[in-house]
This record gives C-alpha cells, sequence and structure tokens, in this order.
C-alpha cells in the first residue's frame, strides 16, 4: 500500500491546498495558466509543502508533458536525455514540455550549465525545487531565467483541513476506530509539512495494539520518541540554525554560539560544514582584529576531519568559543566588496606599465617595468609609489577596524602613507 502522503496527493489544482498567494484568485502562477503560459521557475521552501505536488499540478493542467529528475540521483548525461526527449515530445506551436528537477540546489555547476540552453530557448519550462535559498545554491545564469517562487509552511488550519480530508476519504483511515482529542502536539511535530502529518497518522496506527486509538498530544509525543528540538539538516532550518551560530559569534555571545553548535550537532549536522562556518566567520567578522582566528579554525577543520564524533564535539566548541570572544573586524571583507562593486560600476583599469611584467627585450622596449621602486632598496623597506592605476590614484579600499591590532596597522599606514591616511 502506498504512503497516506501519496494516497492523499491532489489529482487536480483546485484540490491544492496552501499557497495561495501563488496559485490562488488572480496570483501570479494562476493567471500564468489561464494564459497557458508559465516562465520557468524555482520552487522554494520548507520540505512537506506540495513543491513536487504543484509542478506535476501544472503540467497536467498545461496538458503538457512532464519529465522528472532528481538532483541526487541524475547528472549532465541524464539532462541531456530528458531534454533531447522533451525535444521530441514537443509539436510546432505547443506548450514546452516540463522538466521538473527535485532537490535541484544538489547540482553543481556544471549540471546547473547543462540547463542552460534548452531553458533559454523554451525547449523546456523548467520548475526546481528546493530547500534551500537560491541565492546560495542556484548559479546566476540559471537564477536570472527563472522566477522565484517561495513557498511557505502550511497552516494549523491548512494542516486541520489535510487531516480531515484524509479521515474522510481514506479508506484505511475510514476502517480504524479512533478519535482525536488533542492536535497541538501534532501540528508542532507537522510544523507545517503535510508529509509530517500524514506520516505520523500512519505510525501511531501502524504501532498501536489498541482497536480504539484516542489521539492525545502525550501519544504522538510517546509515538515519535523525541524531544521537540527542531533541526532538519536538509531542510530551511539547516540554514536557519547555522546563520543563528555563525551571528552569535559576530555577536561575541559564546554562550549562545554554544547552545546553537549543539543544536547542529544534536541534529545530526555534518561537522565539517559547521567548521566551514566558523572558516568564514573567522575571515568575515574577526579578520584582522585577531588574525590567528582563522589559523585556528583552520586547524580546527583539520582536527576534526581527523578524529571525527564524538571527540570532535569538543574541539568544535572550543574553536565556537575562541571566536565569539575575539574581537571582531569585518575591515577586510568591506575592503574587498567594495574593490568589486568599483570594478563592476567604473570597470577595469589597465596596469600601469611601471608595475607590469617585463620577461622580454620587446617589453622592455614598451617601457613595462619603468620607472617600478624596489621597496627593499629604500629605508624600512617602504617606497612612497602609488600601485593603483592612474585614474584611482589615492583611492582608499581598506579602512582600518577599530581594535587595538588594526589600530596598529592604521598607525602604520599613517606613517607610510600620510596622503591616504591623513587622521
Amino acid at each position: 500500500m502506498k504512503p497516506l502522503a501519496d494516497r492523499m496527493r491532489p489529482s487536480h489544482l483546485q484540490e491544492y491546498i496552501g499557497q495561495e498567494h501563488l496559485v490562488g484568485p488572480n496570483a501570479v502562477l494562476s493567471m500564468a495558466l489561464e494564459q497557458k503560459s508559465i516562465p520557468s521557475f524555482i520552487l522554494w521552501g520548507p520540505p512537506g509543502v506540495g513543491k513536487t505536488t504543484l509542478a506535476q499540478l501544472i503540467a497536467q493542467t498545461l496538458e503538457t508533458p512532464f519529465f522528472t529528475l532528481s538532483a541526487i540521483h541524475s547528472g549532465v548525461k541524464e539532462v541531456r536525455a530528458v531534454i533531447h526527449k522533451a525535444k521530441d515530445a514537443r509539436f510546432f506551436g505547443g506548450t514546452a514540455p516540463v522538466l521538473f528537477i527535485d532537490e535541484i540546489h544538489r547540482f553543481n555547476k556544471s549540471q546547473q550549465d547543462s540547463l542552460l540552453g534548452a531553458v533559454e530557448h523554451g525547449t523546456i519550462t523548467l520548475i526546481g525545487a528546493t530547500t534551500e535559498n537560491p541565492s546560495f545554491e542556484i548559479i546566476p545564469a540559471l537564477r536570472s531565467r527563472c522566477q522565484i517562487f517561495v513557498l511557505k509552511p502550511l497552516t494549523a488550519e491548512q494542516l486541520i483541513h489535510l487531516l480531515e480530508k484524509a479521515i474522510a476519504e481514506d479508506e484505511w483511515l475510514k476502517s480504524k476506530n479512533w478519535n482525536i482529542k488533542s492536535t497541538k502536539a501534532l501540528f508542532q511535530f507537522s510544523n507545517g509539512d503535510a508529509r509530517k502529518l500524514y506520516n505520523i497518522l500512519e505510525l501511531i496506527f501502524q504501532i498501536s495494539p489498541s482497536k480504539t486509538i484516542e489521539i492525545t498530544d502525550e501519544l504522538v509525543k510517546n509515538t515519535i520518541q523525541k524531544n521537540l528540538v527542531d533541526y532538519d539538516k536538509q531542510g530551511e532550518a539547516h540554514y536557519d540554525v547555522a546563520s543563528a551560530f555563525i551571528k552569535s559569534i559576530r555577536g561575541s555571545d559564546p554562550n549562545a554560539a554554544v547552545y546553537w553548535l549543539a543544536r547542529m550537532l544534536h541534529g545530526g549536522e555534518d561537522i565539517k560544514f559547521i567548521a566551514r562556518r566558523m572558516l568564514i566567520s573567522a575571515a568575515e567578522d574577526i579578520g584582522l582584529a585577531n588574525p590567528n582566528a582563522l589559523l585556528l579554525a583552520q586547524s580546527t577543520f583539520q582536527a576534526i576531519s581527523v578524529t571525527g564524533l564524538p571527540e570532535a564535539r569538543i574541539i568544535l566548541s572550543q574553536a565556537a568559543i575562541y571566536l565569539a570572544t575575539s574581537p571582531k573586524s569585518n575591515s577586510a571583507y568591506l575592503a574587498i566588496d567594495h574593490a568589486l562593486e568599483w570594478i563592476d560600476k567604473e570597470g577595469a583599469e589597465p596596469v600601469p606599465l611601471e608595475l607590469r611584467n617585463a620577461p622580454t627585450s620587446l617589453m622592455k622596449n614598451l617601457n613595462y617595468g619603468k620607472g617600478y621602486q624596489y621597496a627593499h632598496d629604500y629605508p624600512d623597506n617602504f617606497v612612497q609609489q602609488e600601485f593603483l592605476p592612474k585614474a584611482l590614484s589615492g583611492k582608499i579600499f581598506y579602512e582600518p577596524g577599530n581594535n587595538p591590532k588594526e589600530k596598529n596597522i592604521y598607525d602604520q599606514l599613517k606613517r607610510n602613507w600620510q596622503k591616504k591616511y591623513p587622521y
């Protein structure tokens, strides 16, 4: 017998529950479906809110061929094979076949690149589903060709509707003798996820020895056999808890940092993912205020890779506390972003002749390297020579942060570059 979640999957768009902002009256997808034309898009939302179902119902409404791939089991070869089938399936003037890719965030860059041409030329209408933020997981070229639609967790009212619908329509549930006394724990564990709701119901009936079942909060908690810690390392909480962890380090709160670290460890998070986040934080949030933080974070990554759990928890805790209690500076982060933004807006200036390499006599005749002053030939190994392009002469990208380490850096810059750092 199919799982309850599959048995209750709607067969028509009119039966679809939730996401009214997308498929309700006058909503964006509803209006596009009325025109029998939809753009390629990415559905971003937590598990169990109907991403796959919505994609299937859209293809059904459009009366167009529907192809599906799982990013876990598919590669470039499979993508190209489906695109070839889509070309064969599309008739002249017909609606483009829908290619649905579940967990599209798991595709690497080359796999995502393989979709670009088919999406660009309208060979397929791509619908991707992801629980991860597309800004981080989908390449810019593919994002620019797709709309991003955010799906919301189902509300308690919507979960009640789904529950009542299952009770009324599912033959297996109708054959049981049961009564729902309370739904608080049921909905709390479901957490806006219809699939979890159905799975909990099935689990209760499958393991209960009683002929008559009274569903209570206590029964739900005892059946699931876990506490109310909410962490799904494959879902949205994966980034939410990691975000809280990094923000706690940035905010210099070691207690909160350890708590969110514990949440991730308790939820089975990949310890290398945690260590990578701390590497980034050491550079982005601590930076030059304590350069040793980056070294410690790198050592942490190497150490936990060797030891593994459970001992890795101690190493991660030490690193998290060290980073949280370190002085903070984002000056390096701001400096590189300032420089990148400048190049984006103003364009890239040519390298000045005096800074160019001159390995051949032709280059020397063209004055490559002429006028370059070798710093070690001057007192204190420093010479006031402009190393920026002429158009940027005097431009400041790096401004030292307000911390003891960078105050020393500023004093040195002020001594060397009076015109650039006069104050």
